[in-house]
């Protein structure tokens, strides 16, 4: 290979990387995953919105199918696990509101966003999930 033919080579290649590297820069961050066994509590703002409670963050997790019941104090939310205990997707939460007794509402998540701690402390308090 004579130099021009060489040199060509390396041109379209450092092109080439550099165009990777822009796509990377601009792509949107990776969504943060948790445990399912960090979950610590949860709160419902309104029927399609949940707010959880995960170690010291908060996900917001938006529903395509939600509840009126998910702001009585009587119901418990339930997450059941089929396959990995890691949080990565709105698939991965099989959510379930219950009473612990007779009443059981799957819901159906669209959106799972981890909160910015700006974001997490402009939560009204009644709104706040607890622990």
């Amino acid at each position: 290979m004579d130099t021009s033919a060489l040199r060509a080579c390396l041109i379209a290649t450092v092109l080439m990387l550099a165009a990777g590297s822009a796509d990377a820069a601009s792509a949107p961050a990776p969504q943060k995953c948790f445990f399912i066994t960090a979950w610590q509590g949860w709160s419902s703002p309104s029927p399609t919105v949940l707010y959880l409670r995960v170690n010291r963050d908060i996900y917001r997790v938006d529903l395509s199918v939600g509840s009126d019941w998910l702001r009585s104090p009587r119901m418990h939310l339930v997450s059941k696990l089929s396959g990995s205990s890691s949080i990565c997707t709105p698939l991965d939460l099989n959510l379930e509101l219950t009473d612990g007794q007779t009443f059981r509402q799957g819901l159906i998540p669209s959106a799972i966003t981890k909160l910015t701690p700006e974001e997490a402390a402009a939560i009204p308090p009644k709104d706040r999930p607890g622990f």
